[in-house]
Formats: C-alpha cells, structure tokens, sequence
C-alpha cells in the first residue's frame, strides 16, 4: 500500500490563497473531466475504461480524449465537444459549478447568519428553473408555489437523498479552512431547503471534508475527520468507513468499488450513498496525487461530472493551485461559464480572490 502524499503547509496568506484557488480549481477541471460521461446507467466503470483504452488514454492524466468509437459518440453527453482535451477554451456551464458560484454570492449577500429561505429566495432570483435538476427542481417548484424549508424538500420530491446538496457544499468548506464543524454546519443550513437524511449529510460531509483538508496532514486524516460531523450511524458514514476499511485491507481499487457497487445496489446512480463511496475510493487511491484523484474517481463512474468536481476540489485544496499540473488549469482560460444571472464569463481567479476575502473575514 502507498503511503498519502501530505500537504503543504497551510499559511494565513499566499498559502491560503493559493489553496483556495486550487479549489476552485480542482472543482471546475473534476467537473469538466466528468461531464462527458455523466451517465452512470450507460457509462459504466467497464466502459469507461474501454472507451479510454481505445483511445489509448489509459493510465488517465489528462481530459477525456476524443472518442473513437461511433457508439461511444452517441451516448456522450452532448456538450462533450467542449470537454475533451485539445478542445477545451474555459469551462463549460454546469450546475456542479453554479452552485458554487450562487454559495459565494449567498455568502457575500448575506454574511455565515443567512438562513435557508435566504437561500431559496437566491435561487428564485438568480438561478433558471430549467438549469435546476431532481431535488433542486421540486424544491424549486415548492418555493414558486409558496411553500417554505422544510416543507420545499419533503413535498412532492422523491429525491431526497440525491447527491445535489452536496454539489453545492464547497463554499462552506473554502470559507471555513481548518474548521469543519463550522463548515458542516452552514452546508446544512443551505442543504434543508432541498434534501433530507443522507441528502443532507452528503453535503455536511463533503464541506467538513474540504475544510479538513486545509490543515489535514493526509486526505486519509481529513475524511476521518469530516465522519465526526454525520451520524456514525447513518448509511453514508457506514459506507464511507467501509470504503476505508477495504482501503486499509489491501483491496485494489477496482475490487473496492466491485465490493461497494453490490452492497449499495439499487440506490440508483445519483444517490449520494454510492457516489460518496466513489468519492472516497477516488480520495484514498489517489495517494493525494492530483491527477491520480481525478482520475480515479472519474473512472469509477456514477454520477462523474459531480464526482469529478468534488474531488477535484478536495484534492486542489490539499495541494494548493500552484502544484496542480498545468494541462488541468491551461484549458480553463482562467473562464467561468455560468448560468447565475450577473457571472458569466467571470474570472476563477477572480472567484477565489472573494472566497479568500470572506474566509479571512469569517468570525
């Protein structure tokens, strides 16, 4: 078993900086790496692999390549033209970064006190109904109607428990480095308008996960520390030490995954159970290497682009902006495309500058 790389040492100046663009960062080239094949009934581990091995892009270190098989380009995603390597020029729109975008906005409107019809009435005001998706759509179409949280996420919303609110966690946990019970804490106040049981953990424990990994030594040492803040006994933390244990055990990856693909079958491709399993496979193979992460945890299929974007930000936190390999952030152009009213085409750097200033200004 290899041991984790360790990170660098984390500073109340450049460092941190640094580290919180690699966040932002890591979030948009894990978003874009997955994007292609963000269809887990149909882009299975399996095939995954088979499409990169045709195009020669196995071990993966870089952007999807483009596919070389007809069937392969009929079930890509339709945006992939615009995410795979050689044609990338700024990132592509995706809700996995709006909600990043509109957490940063929420935050700079209405300071850490904002509360969750705070940030209902956000999305009614910046965020398009059509760019919204399962528990984000009916807790939308709740809001619309009158309802108000918690009532948005529990009428009429079979997806509950979806992996959306922890898509919309990482501003909790940039702007909270070091702290992740605090980070936990705002991401759930922003997860009840949409989601509930390990909806709402998801999201809890992805943004103590990225605050950890701020001054965690290991990605080992920063998921051990984001369990404290969920239930030990919820479904989500089961399968997370599960993921570990067969870690720890000397499973390769690929027999890790098998192993929690049957013990969480049936919970569907976007469930957050399954995903986080994916996540934290991505996390613990990857050895804090950037690339091998994403990577990793893209192949591991499921819900990629989401995956992808998580891990990314987690992975580019540790390791800070500065160490993540150039064919990763060159593409991006420094270019966010976003359906947020009033960010499009707004600068990553530009978008890390005001997460520092609200992390260095957090109580």
């Amino acid at each position: 078993m290899t041991t984790q790389a360790t990170a660098p040492p984390l500073a109340t100046g450049p460092g941190l900086a640094d580290r919180i663009l690699g966040g932002w960062l890591g979030r948009i080239a894990g978003n874009m790496l997955g994007k292609p094949v963000e269809q887990g009934e149909v882009w299975t581990r399996e095939r995954i692999d088979r499409y990169l091995r045709r195009a020669g892009a196995l071990p993966l270190t870089d952007y999807l390549p483009e596919p070389t098989d007809p069937a392969d380009l009929a079930s890509l995603r339709p945006e992939w033209r615009s995410c795979v390597r050689g044609r990338i020029d700024g990132s592509c729109r995706d809700d996995d970064v709006d909600y990043a975008v509109l957490g940063l906005h929420l935050l700079e409107t209405h300071g850490f006190g904002f509360s969750t019809e705070q940030v209902g009435d956000l999305w009614l005001m910046r965020l398009p109904y059509l760019q919204t998706f399962t528990a984000e759509r009916a807790a939308y179409r709740n809001l619309a109607n009158g309802l108000k949280p918690p009532l948005t996420a529990t009428y009429d919303n079979p997806y509950q428990e979806w992996i959306g609110a922890l898509i919309r966690a990482d501003v909790h946990g940039w702007t909270s480095p070091g702290a992740p019970r605090r980070a936990a804490s705002l991401a759930r106040r922003d997860a009840v308008l949409s989601h509930t049981g390990n909806g709402v953990y998801g999201a809890m424990f992805a943004a103590a996960l990225i605050a950890a990994a701020f001054t965690a030594p290991t990605l080992r040492d920063a998921l051990e520390t984001a369990l404290v803040v969920i239930p030990a006994s919820s479904r989500l933390a089961r399968t997370v030490r599960r993921v570990v244990s067969l870690h720890e055990a000397g499973l390769s990856w690929e027999e890790c995954l098998a192993t929690l693909s049957a013990e969480t079958a049936g919970l569907g491709w976007i469930h957050t159970v399954p995903n986080a399993a994916v996540l934290t496979a991505g996390l613990l193979y990857g050895d804090g290497d950037f690339t091998r992460t994403l990577a990793l945890t893209v192949r591991g299929g499921l819900d990629t682009d989401s995956n992808g974007a998580t891990a990314g930000s987690v992975a580019g936190v540790f390791t800070g902006a500065a160490r993540i390999p150039a064919q990763w952030t060159e593409p991006l152009r420094d270019t966010v495309r976003s359906a947020v009213f009033g960010f499009d085409g707004v600068r990553i750097s530009a978008l890390a500058e005001r997460t520092l200033r609200l992390a260095t200004a957090a109580p």
